[in-house]
């Protein structure tokens, strides 16, 4: 599977070989779904709290005896039927991380890849660099792309000057190669890869 090279200025720069296994796989929604249910379950913070009886500031008398005054009996004013008593049932700080066996998660990055492929949403660079911080050559450099929403993979590491020229363009994401994940490369429309990101993915998902 072969696809064009092109330079950020949009011109010709030869031609990748692209791996059949990792860039031609059987697009499956279910996986790429499993995926993104994963990722979006793990980031969650999980610090919601509220306070549980023995939590709430209060004193632990007994505030009428148990018999006699008519009343439901109390063994202390912090119930959840108190003005200002604990929370039944609430949340508490926990992890919301589900399993997902890790081939599946290899697979499920090889589809979102594959995906790009079979839409023709998938484009070779040669190198992300830039000559400037500034952000208005680079969008109009994109532009000549017709980006308007894209996830950009470079090497191991980015160009400084790069990453601040993009770091203002709405709908652009920039990230070295050990941080494609699924839920960036689906949630954006087209996939950017340089020829070491290509290199370093293949190196990560083969065999």
């Amino acid at each position: 599977m072969k696809l064009a090279v092109k330079t950020i200025d949009n011109k010709a720069a030869g031609e990748i070989t692209l791996d059949k296994d990792i860039f031609g796989a059987e697009v499956r929604k279910d996986i790429l779904h499993r995926m993104v249910n994963y990722q979006l379950a793990k980031r969650r913070s999980g610090n919601h709290k509220v306070k549980q009886r023995h939590e709430v500031s209060g004193t632990g008398a007994k505030p009428w005896r148990q018999k006699g005054t008519g009343r439901a009996r109390a063994g202390d004013l912090k119930r959840n039927i108190d003005r200002g008593g604990a929370t039944v049932f609430g949340p508490v700080v926990r992890s919301h991380a589900i399993s997902l066996p890790k081939k599946v998660r290899k697979l499920a990055l090889k589809i979102a890849l594959s995906s790009k492929v079979a839409e023709g949403k998938l484009i070779i660079l040669d190198d992300v660099k830039a000559e400037s911080h500034k952000t208005k050559p680079m969008a109009d450099a994109l532009a000549e792309f017709g980006l308007t929403s894209a996830l950009i993979v470079g090497g191991k590491e980015i160009d400084v000057n790069f990453a601040r020229a993009t770091a203002n363009l709405p709908r652009i994401d920039v990230m070295p190669s050990a941080g494609a994940n699924v839920y960036d490369i689906i949630r954006r429309d087209v996939l950017v890869l340089t020829k070491d990101a290509v290199s370093d993915l293949t190196e990560k998902l083969k065999g």
